[in-house]
């Protein structure tokens, strides 16, 4: 099966890309919009506006990576389409976040889960935080609509070994289970899409609505930080940025400002806060990168008796909503469980082992399965989630507390992978976490771990999700930004990203990241052409 580099094409017809690693001069240029990031929300909102006649100019600070690229190497891939070469933690190094940083953003690199925004968290949106039209059946037509752009549809094969454990565990338990929707078309079945997929078969922004803007005439400048919004008299009136190297990663010394008449701000959930800190924009209620979410992650890892070999096929395709809201919304904390896929290098990072103990557990990994769980932060008075804030150098980073509620839902979601893997036929099961051994039951290991401490830097913990910081929302006391992604106090600025949920939504975020930028670009292309 013979795939189409969609970017090498694009260029060779003569799209509008520039590498800002190249310019030799200082820029000025102009646009009826400039959308800030390529990811999600970036992308969504520059093809919709591009098709809607407006001049656009995406600006992303990552490079333009595509199919040439994406060769599944783990050390190349991490260095160079990951937020700090995959080393970006919270504050206290407690939360390792992986973060995408490329043209398409995290969509480039996550791994295709594709969930609607759950009708509770909406619901919850709109009695606690004020936020309008987001009915499940309003925001119905744009779900529809994302999933079709962006070819999402539930996983038909039958799922590989690795994901079957989290099918078969809950099956034997009689807990729920279902098969995850993703955005593919044609997929090889891999298994490494954490690194860009080599076929082309992801249907992230990379090949699907960057190359439909750029194919209406927008244009693209990679490797380009957008450094400082200069603002006035209520309204925004140019982005400062300067121009990365080849690596994206030092200034060269040229500058470009780009002036338009609406500016769309998509950096992402650490990202978007950070420009508008920089900037120092309006924020008279102190709402800007309060009340960030991470969906804060921790795992378990199981011996199998036969292989599971978690490096190959599809890397999600199989969860359990059995816990997210068994509680209610408001009660003790909800997870998602799912299955990660794990390549030696990321698994020899994350397993707290090392000499011969950690040899043995790579000697035996194609028998390694991990389940992981995602806990569902924001919903409760005890998890008001983290601060984005600035370093010496502008860049951004999150306070995250772990508070003893998220804890006590860190303890529940071991308890429960350990009893999935073991119903799955497991030889053994040992939580992420330096202190724990290795179980050889459920009965052992309910008896071993009431003496594990749920602790910072002993419990391994991560996140890909990002949420928060710029939160929507019609009182401009409690959020920066209207229900639309409006800025309640800049007139000609919107922000379109996972920044404007006001709570983590308890699923993968990046189809209501699509749908809601789709309604909320749909709705600024025609007030722009009115």
């Amino acid at each position: 099966m013979k795939s189409t580099d969609i970017i090498a094409q694009g260029l060779e017809k003569g799209w509008k890309v520039t590498d800002a690693a190249t310019l030799q001069d200082d820029q000025t240029l102009e646009a009826d919009v400039v959308v800030i990031g390529t990811g999600a929300g970036g992308g969504t909102t520059a093809e919709i506006l591009a098709k809607a006649g407006l001049r656009v100019i995406m600006v992303e600070e990552g490079r333009l990576y595509h199919q040439k690229h994406f060769t599944m190497d783990e050390h190349w891939s991490y260095s160079r389409l990951y937020q700090e070469g995959l080393g970006r933690v919270t504050k206290d190094g407690g939360i390792a976040i992986l973060q995408g940083r490329c043209v398409g953003g995290s969509t480039t690199v996550n791994w295709t889960s594709s969930f609607r925004t759950p009708e509770q968290t909406l619901k919850h949106w709109q009695e606690r935080f004020g936020v309008k039209e987001c009915e499940p059946e309003t925001l119905a037509p744009w779900f529809e609509d994302r999933e079709k752009r962006q070819k999402i549809a539930t996983w038909a094969a039958d799922p590989n070994p690795n994901n079957t454990v989290l099918k078969t565990g809950c099956e034997q338990l009689g807990w729920h289970w279902d098969t995850i929707p993703r955005n593919v078309n044609g997929c090889w079945d891999l298994g490494y899409c954490g690194f860009g997929c080599p076929t082309n078969a992801k249907q992230g922004m990379l090949v699907t609505t960057v190359p439909g803007a750029l194919d209406h005439g927008s244009e693209l400048i990679h490797s380009l930080r957008a450094e400082k919004l200069i603002h006035a008299n209520g309204k925004i009136q140019a982005l400062e940025a300067v121009a990365l190297d080849g690596e994206a990663l030092r200034p060269t010394g040229r500058r470009v400002t780009l002036k338009a008449r609406h500016f769309v701000l998509s950096a992402s959930a650490l990202g978007s806060p950070a420009l508008l800190l920089r900037s120092g924009v309006p924020d008279p209620y102190g709402r800007i990168g309060k009340r960030t979410f991470l969906h804060p992650v921790n795992a378990t890892v199981a011996e199998m008796p036969e292989k599971v070999e978690p490096y190959y096929g599809a890397p999600q395709s199989i969860y359990s909503d059995e816990f997210v809201w068994r509680d209610g919304v408001a009660g003790a904390v909800g997870f998602k469980l799912e299955v990660p896929p794990l390549q030696p290098g990321m698994a020899a990072g994350i397993i707290p082992q090392h000499g011969k103990a950690m040899t043995a557990t790579m000697d035996r990994f194609p028998y390694i399965n991990s389940v992981i769980a995602l806990l569902r932060d924001g919903f409760h008075e005890q998890s008001e989630g983290g601060t984005v804030s600035l370093r010496d150098d502008g860049s951004p980073v999150l306070d995250y507390p772990m508070t003893d509620y998220l804890w006590a839902g860190m303890r529940d979601a071991y308890e429960r992978m350990v009893e999935i893997q073991f119903a799955a036929g497991a030889k053994s099961v040992s939580l992420v976490h330096l202190d724990s051994p290795a179980f050889t039951s459920v009965a052992d290991a309910k008896r071993k771990m009431a003496d594990i401490p749920m602790a910072l830097h002993r419990a391994r913990l991560f996140t890909a999700h990002q949420m928060g910081g710029c939160a929507m929302g019609e009182d401009a006391e409690m959020a920066v930004v209207n229900s639309f992604g409006e800025h309640h106090q800049l007139e000609n600025l919107n922000i379109h990203d996972a920044s404007i949920f006001p709570t983590s939504i308890g699923a993968n975020p990046q189809l209501s990241i699509y749908a809601l930028s789709a309604r909320n670009a749909q709705r600024l292309s025609r007030r722009l052409k009115a």
